[in-house]
């Protein structure tokens, strides 16, 4: 069997540019200066999780892109967790996804086109689960697999859910349990398969997101790449306030623990913690503790500022502007 994970440096979303050196990157671009109709809901201002379009009808377009190197060995659960998260950024604003295209780079010399076929299967059947319309796409040669979608959606511009959108007071549900991130490195390490973790990374966040509009739900986001802590700092920052994480409320999945005690951190999720540390109150939280909650997530849940029948709460929004992470 061929092994894609070893055929990429990183894995999944643990692949991307860290916050910090991104944010550098991008100083300057936060105002869009072309927008005289006040069209653009949603831009670069607060990095949301997709851009946002008003056009005419009472109708907004969600637009997102997201693809990242292979997070597991099977081609087939590479291509359906790929697709997953990337639909994830439209269900993040509270919206339905409606068409995608598919972003394909593939080492045509070291891989067989086989391998290729199967993660476009695995895409083409969640985007179907999502009802999401898949219509061709782009592929590149490149050094490493890389895979995913640039999907299209729409929603209602009264009811979005943003990043900057959180109220002091305003409870914090997560719909998925964390822990992907040092699952997947054991699983590039030692081929270990765990059932769990891919079950989840294939769940779409539909059901999420509906159950947080229906409940008058307006300040969301999803967990991905900056793991818990980097996307609530975000979300904290934009929103002008800061937040409590009660630590032992903070669903984990089987084995996380024991991955992080026996040295399996991806770089991302280290690097994550790092970045948020200036801005975090450790409590009595332990280093462990504090990884799992950086750990860099593919395809994670969805971060609520409200209360999500079925979702635990795992803290609050709190007044103070300068979106101090405090851990209980």
């Amino acid at each position: 069997m061929v092994r894609l994970t070893q055929f990429a440096q990183g894995g999944g979303c643990a692949c991307k540019i860290p916050a910090g050196e991104l944010e550098q990157v991008l100083t300057g671009f936060g105002v869009t200066p072309t927008d005289p109709l006040g069209e653009l809901v949603v831009g670069l201002e607060t990095g949301d999780d997709a851009a946002v379009v008003r056009i005419e009808g009472g109708t907004a377009i969600v637009s997102t892109a997201d693809f990242f190197t292979p997070v597991v060995d099977d081609p087939y659960d590479w291509g359906r967790i790929a697709a997953a998260n990337a639909l994830s950024d439209v269900y993040a604003m509270g919206g339905r996804p409606v068409v995608a295209l598919n972003l394909l780079c593939w080492p045509r010399e070291l891989l067989p086109y086989e391998l290729a076929r199967e993660v476009l299967r695995g895409g083409a059947e969640v985007a179907a689960q999502a009802g999401c319309h898949l219509a061709g796409g782009h592929s590149v040669t490149d050094v490493e697999p890389k895979y995913g979608m640039a999907v299209t959606g729409l929603a209602d511009p009264g009811l979005l859910m943003r990043n900057d959108a959180g109220k002091a007071g305003s409870p914090l549900s997560l719909t998925k349990p964390l822990g992907l991130g040092v699952l997947n490195n054991r699983h590039k390490a030692t081929g270990e398969v765990f059932a769990e973790a891919v079950d989840i990374m294939t769940t779409l966040n539909a059901e999420a997101s509906k159950a947080a509009l229906d409940a008058g739900v307006r300040c969301a986001t999803d967990v991905t790449g900056f793991g818990l802590l980097g996307h609530l700092f975000k979300l904290a920052r934009a929103s002008g306030v800061s937040a409590v994480v009660d630590a032992a409320a903070v669903p984990l999945l089987a084995g996380a623990r024991e991955a992080v005690r026996d040295g399996y951190v991806p770089g991302g999720s280290r690097r994550n913690l790092e970045w948020v540390a200036p801005h975090l109150d450790r409590g009595s939280a332990t280093e462990e503790t504090l990884l799992l909650l950086a750990d860099a997530q593919t395809s994670g849940g969805l971060l609520v500022a409200g209360e999500v029948p079925g979702a635990p709460v795992i803290g609050e929004l709190v007044e103070a502007g300068d979106a101090t992470i405090m851990i209980r």
